[in-house]
This record gives structure tokens, sequence and C-alpha cells, in this order.
């Protein structure tokens, strides 16, 4: 019987080099594993032989790659992934990444950092990835089903305090400020390497409780942000990744509302695009679920107005109208003030409900009401938010072509061109691509040529 051909192992070369960086011997790489492993109840006895054999190669089974992982992380002040340290045992962890909401917090460091690293580096990958509605709806009941993490410290690494997670948030506010006004195109790449850069330090650092769950609740706002802009850019393969990984991050940071309003504000959104109403209402019913109790009624106001437009999308108007009327009514009862709720939710006032509503009637084909509820929303809104504008004059210019009003519908649409002219959001112009499809029937007439004949000129 012939003896089996041995493979030959190739040098791991990822780990030789953070090993250098590290500036670690073998056997202090080896003591500072067996450490980590007694932390997580592992009884390792890894000596430098042992690493030598890494770097020949070997890769050692069971939850060690983990293990080591996260020992260089912590002699390095940041997340180090089994990826990065060439222990991934041949898998493409780059198809995967983003989309696991995590059982554990380190966990849940390690995918949100490697999504961000995953995005400054392999950005065609990610972008050209597909997305299933399906893989929204599962995270949301991971979230609605799993407890409170009962505990976020960590004792390694520099040491994070309240003034650094300020940080996160006052550039959180001017990012929200930058993409209302100029779109998502300029900003997204300076929210992406801002993750990678700085905030994956921050999460690799040491921190109190109380502060673990301040810099969580920060990152998870900044990191739906990207997701955002993800689809603003056209990238809901991308989107979703993100949108995971921000319903992961709340969780870690106690914050039940807010995890909240990534399904119903988020994630409903992004099925929406996509075209499955279903998932919609079952996104912001899991919204409603999961956060009972411990919204104010602005959050629950949302969280309605996102189920109505799944049963909108489903033609079920007895349904949505049911919705419709919680949402205005919590709404309502909010008040004029937002100065008590968070800063997540202080920006959903009436027109952004009206802009809601406009979207459910358009979908039931009454344009009437449709109308008045863009028109409500445009008179809210202010200049600044120049998209939202852009968006509330298309669902405008579509209830015009509803009710047969072309011309009129075409020089609303006008009004939308030249506001998305000083815009880089993908989004609007889906908006308007899908106006244009709607006076398709009307392609013969005057002012629709004059229409169409700007859009391809503002295109070129």
């Amino acid at each position: 019987m012939a003896a089996r051909p041995l493979v030959a192992r190739q040098p791991n070369e990822r780990l030789q080099a953070l090993i250098q960086e590290a500036g670690c011997s073998n056997a202090g790489l080896a003591r500072r594993v067996n450490m980590v492993g007694a932390e997580r109840g592992l009884d390792l006895r890894y000596d430098k032989t042992s690493v030598a054999r890494w770097l020949r190669g070997q890769q050692p089974r069971g939850r060690a790659p983990g293990v080591i992982a996260e020992a260089l992380g912590r002699k390095l002040g940041r997340t180090v992934t089994i990826d990065e340290i060439g222990m991934a045992n041949g898998k493409n962890l780059a198809s995967g990444v983003g989309l696991q909401f995590s059982p554990t917090v380190m966990g849940a460091i390690e995918q949100a950092c490697e999504l961000w690293r995953s995005d400054v580096g392999r950005r065609d990958f990610l972008s050209g990835s597909a997305v299933a509605s399906s893989a929204l709806v599962e995270p949301s009941r991971d979230w609605l089903i799993t407890g409170a993490d009962p505990a976020v410290a960590r004792n390694t690494g520099a040491r994070v305090g309240d003034s650094d997670v300020e940080a996160v948030r006052a550039m959180t506010a001017a990012l929200i400020d930058l993409d209302h006004r100029f779109g998502s195109g300029h900003v997204r790449p300076v929210v992406v390497h801002y993750l990678n850069s700085v905030v994956s330090g921050l999460l690799a650092g040491s921190y109190r409780e109380a502060v673990g769950r301040r810099l969580f609740a920060a990152v998870s706002r900044l990191t739906e942000l990207a997701g955002y802009m993800a689809i603003d850019t056209g990238q809901p393969g991308l989107a979703q990744r993100y949108y995971i990984q921000a319903l992961r991050l709340a969780q870690a940071s106690g914050d039940r509302g807010y995890g909240g309003y990534v399904l119903a504000a988020s994630m409903s959104h992004l099925a929406a695009q996509l075209g499955n109403p279903r998932e919609i209402a079952q996104l912001a019913r899991a919204a409603q679920e999961g956060a009972r109790g411990q919204v104010a009624p602005r959050a629950q106001a949302m969280f309605h107005a996102a189920e109505a437009r799944g049963h909108a999308l489903m033609g079920d108007a007895r349904t949505c109208e049911a919705a419709v009327g919680r949402a205005v009514t919590a709404l309502e009862q909010s008040g004029d003030a937002s100065g008590d709720d968070p800063d997540w939710i202080a920006h959903f006032d009436q027109a952004y409900l009206a802009d809601e509503l406009a979207h459910c009637y358009r979908d039931l084909g009454r344009p009437e009401e449709a109308a008045r509820h863009a028109e409500d929303s445009l008179a809210g809104h202010p200049e600044t938010r120049a998209r939202r504008r852009a968006i509330g004059l298309v669902l405008l210019a579509t209830s015009q072509v509803q009710q047969r009003e072309v011309e009129e519908a075409c020089r609303t649409g006008t009004r939308a061109v030249e506001l998305l002219g000083a815009l880089r959001s993908s989004r609007g112009a889906e908006y308007l691509d899908d106006l244009q499809q709607r006076l398709e029937p009307y392609a013969n007439e005057p002012a629709v040529r004059e229409f169409t004949a700007r859009l391809e000129i503002q295109a070129a």
C-alpha cells in the first residue's frame, strides 16, 4: 500500500508579521495565550515550540485560534481576528463578515471591527454582496429573545473614558449634518475610516462598565449611520451587514429602545427598498415587542409608522390605517418638545411622520392623501434636510402623476432634480428613476420630454 503523500504547510506570514508588530517573543506570546485561555476556562499549555509550529503553518484546533487573536489584540491595543492571524483554516471570512449576531460581547467587537476593516480594504467585494431580507429577520429574532449582556467592561489596553465617548458622539452629530446637506457619497468614506482607525481602538481598550455601555451605544449609532450611508451610495448588501452589527452593539449598550430603532428605522426601510413588505412589518413588530415599556411615545410613533409601510405595500389598507392611527396618537402624546427624548429619535417630528404617511398612501393608490402628506412633510423639513426635501418633492410629483396632473408633476420633479444636483445620493436617484417610470405612459407629452431631457443632462 502506497504511503499517503505529505501535504506541505505554508509558513504563516500573517502571524509572523503580527508577532513582530507586537514586539512579542514566541515564549511571551505563548504565556499570553495561556492566560487568555484560563480566563475562558481553558487549560492551555502552549510554549515557544507551539508558537514555532504555528509559524510553520500548523493550525491549532478548537477555540485556540480565537484565543491567540485575543492575546495578540491585547498586546497591540486593538481587535485582531483569526483571519488576520492566518488561522481561518481556508475559509473566506469576508463572505460572512458582519452577518452574524454574535452571542458574546468579544465576538461582537470582532465582527464589527472585521467589517470596518474589510470595508476599508476590500470595498469591491463587500459592495457587490447580495442582500436578503431573511438575513435581517434572523438577527432580529436573536435580539428579541436574547437577554442583556451581563458585563462589557475590559481591563486591558489603553484607558477609555467619557471624553472618548463624547468625541464619538460629536463626530457622529457632525457627520449626520454633513450627510443631510450633501449626501452620503461625500461623507461615507470618512465614517468608515474613522470607525476602522479610531473606534476599533476604543473598543479594544480598557473601560469601566458604565463607560463601556455608553461607548457601545455611541458606536452602535455611528455604525447604523454607516449602514444608512451604504444604502445612499447604492450598496444595500453592505448596509445589511452594518445594520446587523449596529443591532448587536446596541444590545451590548443595554439600550433596547435603540435596538428597536435599528430594526424599525433601518432594517425595515432596507426591506422596503428590496420590495419585501412582509419583512418590513415583521421587523417593525419585533421593534415594538422588544422595546415595549422602554421607549418614549416619539419612538413608538416611528415603530408604528414603519409597520404601516409594510402593510401598505401588501395592499392591506385596514391594517395599515390601524398602524397609522397608533403612530399619529403616539406622536401627539410626545408633545412638541423633544428635549427629553434620546438624540436618536429627537428628529422624528410631524414632518418625518408625514413623509412616512405619504409613502403609505402612495403605495395604497390613494394619491390625494399622499399629496397632502407630502406637502405637510415639505412644509416641516428645513432647508438643511436637502435630501429629505428632494424625496418629499418626488413623492408629491408621484402623487400628481397618479392623479394625471402630468405637467404639475414634471414641474415638481424638476425642483427635486435641482436639489439632488447638489447631492451625491443614490437613494435620491432611485426615487427619480421611479418617477420617470411612472411618467412613461405620457412620454409623448412636451412636459415629460423636457423633464426626461433634464434627467439625461444631469446623468451625463
